[in-house]
């Protein structure tokens, strides 16, 4: 069953799809409507599924499920992440960029793993860059910890000052 976004409970289940590139407009719509067509009809071993979708940032596509109501199995779960490799297909974006997402200039850069130590040490990435965790499990961290401060997250490591 879909449901808007914010009738979610803080509880609910988070997965996040983070686009190579910013979608269009016209994108954004098109994400919108396909996998809120598929959201009204997912099921878990034929028990509906309370689901909404919200693309933020015409970059991110974010999945919440009430598993209060019904919990995801691995084939639900599956299915749901074959509508993006699907969506990714037929549009050429890959949903599953696995790249470091940030603020730079009130645009959202992103950057390999491996050139983080350089970014630090050119001062485009510092301990108040604000940077998106992926890896967020339910709404209410989504809400309070998506976007963090670098030198707060797991990139910490990277600000820390070499003993003389």
């Amino acid at each position: 069953m879909l449901v808007h976004y914010d009738k979610m409970p803080e509880t609910a289940r988070v997965w996040i799809y983070q686009a190579d590139r910013n979608l269009s407009d016209a994108e954004v719509i098109h994400v919108q409507q396909l996998l809120e067509g598929q959201l009204s009809e997912w099921a878990a071993h034929g028990a509906s599924l309370t689901a909404a979708v919200k693309v933020f940032f015409r970059r991110f596509v974010v999945i919440t499920l009430d598993e209060f109501q019904n919990a995801a199995s691995g084939c639900s779960i599956d299915t749901s992440v074959r509508w993006l490799k699907d969506l990714g297909a037929e549009t050429g974006i890959n949903f599953f960029d696995r790249s470091i997402a940030f603020w730079h200039n009130n645009e959202i850069k992103t950057v390999e793993l491996t050139q983080i130590k350089s970014l630090v040490s050119e001062g485009i990435l510092t301990p108040d860059t604000l940077i998106f965790n992926n890896l967020v499990a339910q709404k209410s961290e989504f809400q309070s910890k998506w976007q963090q401060k670098a030198g707060e997250s797991w990139m910490k490591r990277y600000f820390q000052q070499i003993p003389a």
